[in-house]
């Protein structure tokens, strides 16, 4: 099996895990949070920049990305959120598949978590 590991040199993390995993022709980016900012559009911005950074480090972009999985602790927020990911994605040709909802807490203190997958 030909498993590689997708880092960013001095990024935070919250466990004992890989920001992301290659194999195969498939990648898996764990949950992405940014808890630098206070609000959910800041917050959801931030994830979606730290995965772009994951992706040009695996050298892939957001048309590799075949699943989105985004996590709330408020489900009020979907919109704004939705705001910020439809932005992020709007040039992408064909758009991933996505679910969304709330979560009971998530790392850090974080309003919103974002995780991907998809293949090369």
């Amino acid at each position: 099996m030909d498993k590689q590991g997708i880092e960013l040199p001095g990024a935070a993390k919250y466990g004992p895990y890989s920001a992301g995993v290659q194999s195969n022709g498939m990648f898996w980016l764990s949950g992405q949070i940014a808890v630098e900012f206070d609000d959910v559009k800041s917050q959801t911005q931030g994830a979606l920049d730290k995965i772009d950074s994951l992706l040009e480090a695996a050298n892939l972009t957001r048309e590799n990305i075949c699943f989105a999985q985004i996590l709330l602790v408020d489900i009020d927020d979907f919109a704004a959120m939705n705001e910020v990911y439809g932005a992020w994605i709007d040039s992408v040709k064909v758009k991933p598949a996505r679910a969304a909802f709330a979560a009971a807490a998530l790392p850090a203190g974080a309003l919103v978590e974002i995780v991907v997958q998809g293949t090369r």
